[in-house]
């Protein structure tokens, strides 16, 4: 049985707000961008992925010590690590037959601290 909040979502209207839309048009980045940004948020859809994020946050780290950490192999965690490089959140360097992993620059770090922040407030 349907409630009265479940119709209060509905606009049943049919007028479209052309100086609203059009300033939206104008504002809205091309598509371009908006794809790359949804590649983005779909990085960070996976579970393993955000537990890398966060490790990396912490220390730079190299693939067996995520492993470890993560009570997984390191043909799994090298996987993971390939995308999040490929998505430039990851950066590695070479310590003789090291490699440290880190995130790629700051903008990772805030990214999660607002989405914290939007988990934390429900």
């Amino acid at each position: 049985m349907a409630k009265i909040d479940d119709f209060n979502d509905r606009c049943d209207c049919n007028v479209i707000h052309e100086e609203i839309v059009s300033s939206v048009r104008e504002k809205m980045p091309d598509d371009e961008i908006l794809f790359d940004l949804a590649e983005l948020f779909k990085v960070f859809g996976d579970s393993t992925r955000v537990k890398i994020l966060y490790a990396l946050f912490q220390s730079q780290m190299c693939v067996c010590d995520i492993a470890a950490l993560l009570n997984m192999t390191k043909s799994s965690i090298s996987h993971q690590l390939r995308v999040l490089k490929q998505s430039k959140l990851v950066k590695y360097k070479k310590e003789g037959k090291i490699v440290l992993y880190s995130l790629d620059d700051e903008h990772i770090k805030n990214i999660f601290d607002q989405a914290f922040c939007h988990v934390e407030e429900r």
